[in-house]
């Protein structure tokens, strides 16, 4: 098992071209999805909202700014886009009430306890609240999280991907609230990801750091 998470790590690279042909399983895509719905997030609360694209016009419309997302997204299999929520990740908001009440399924005490705990994480040890992009730039860490898992899921399994940071956000978001009726006013775009399978597999090498040059022991 380690050596096939290792192999699947070493192995893994940013695909540029996808096989427009060749789909991912709807098996093994929920598999991928499932790994980044499971990820971890601070406090447990989930800031992440996962859209996933496989209509091929959708595909255009959501790259229309991207500058090298579009070649991604239309031979890829399925294309992510990651949201993350903004000011319902403020301690009091009523999503997060509800959340840790149906979700996390925690009785009314220990919702005001873990309440009390987040406000002073978010108002003196993150100090989260001094301005909204604080708090949104937090919650797009949280994302992130998923996103690893995500690639190094489909890697295991044999499938490629390419993370996607390359559009104009502003532009982006106004798509994302005119085509795709997404009420930006609560949502912040973290990310893109691509999945599928490589139009022209070739082997990578991985080039990283010594452990010895990232690693500090004390």
């Amino acid at each position: 098992m380690k050596k096939q998470f290792l192999d699947a790590m070493n192995t893994r690279y940013a695909c540029k071209e996808f096989d427009i042909e060749k789909k991912i399983s709807d098996e093994d895509f929920n598999f991928i999805l499932e790994t980044g719905r499971l990820s971890p997030s601070s406090f447990g609360f989930e800031p992440w909202q996962f859209l996933v694209i496989k209509d091929q016009q959708k595909k255009l419309d959501i790259t229309e700014f991207s500058w090298g997302g579009r070649d991604r997204a239309t031979g890829a299999s399925h294309f992510v886009v990651a949201l993350t929520r903004k000011g319902d990740m403020k301690h009091d908001s009523e999503y997060l009430n509800n959340f840790m009440r149906d979700v996390q399924k925690l009785p009314e005490d220990v919702i005001e306890m873990k309440t009390g705990f987040f406000k002073g994480f978010q108002e003196n040890d993150f100090k989260l609240l001094e301005n909204e992009k604080t708090l949104t730039d937090w919650a797009g860490k949280q994302a992130y999280i998923a996103l690893g898992n995500m690639l190094t899921a489909g890697a295991i399994i044999g499938a490629d991907s390419c993370p996607i940071e390359g559009f104009d956000k502003e532009k982006t978001e106004k798509v994302l609230g005119e085509k795709f009726d997404i009420d930006m006013n609560k949502f912040d775009l973290a990310y893109m990801a691509a999945f599928g399978y490589a139009k022209n597999p070739a082997k990578h090498e991985k080039t990283r750091r010594k452990m010895e040059d990232v690693v500090k022991f004390y």
